[in-house]
């Protein structure tokens, strides 16, 4: 298992299409993904679960990966997220950390 922490950059936090692009993301891999908020742990590939959790801008999630290709998936799904999910948002290095 891997894991990092990276900060949600996005105005409006995770909502519909940023969870649909972050759950896009995560079923590309064979490893089981999770993110953490809080005490609330949150499976990457289901969408109702990702905006359920009611992710806001500046929230910090741990990000696990286990599985197979569970390097790759870390790094996908960490960059991704402090991009901003294909909502154009700026970020800097401070907002990932592996």
């Amino acid at each position: 298992m891997v894991e990092g922490e990276v900060t949600v950059v996005n105005d409006a936090g995770l909502h519909l299409r940023p969870a649909g692009v972050l759950t896009k993301t995560a079923v590309q891999f064979k490893s089981d993904i999770f993110l953490y908020h809080g005490d609330r742990k949150i499976i990457a590939k289901s969408v109702l679960n990702v905006m359920a959790a009611g992710v806001q801008k500046g929230a910090k999630l741990r990000v696990t990966c286990e599985g197979p290709d569970e390097q790759e998936a870390l790094h996908t799904v960490i960059e991704a997220i402090s991009t901003g999910l294909g909502e154009g948002v700026s970020y800097s290095d401070k907002d990932r950390l592996f």
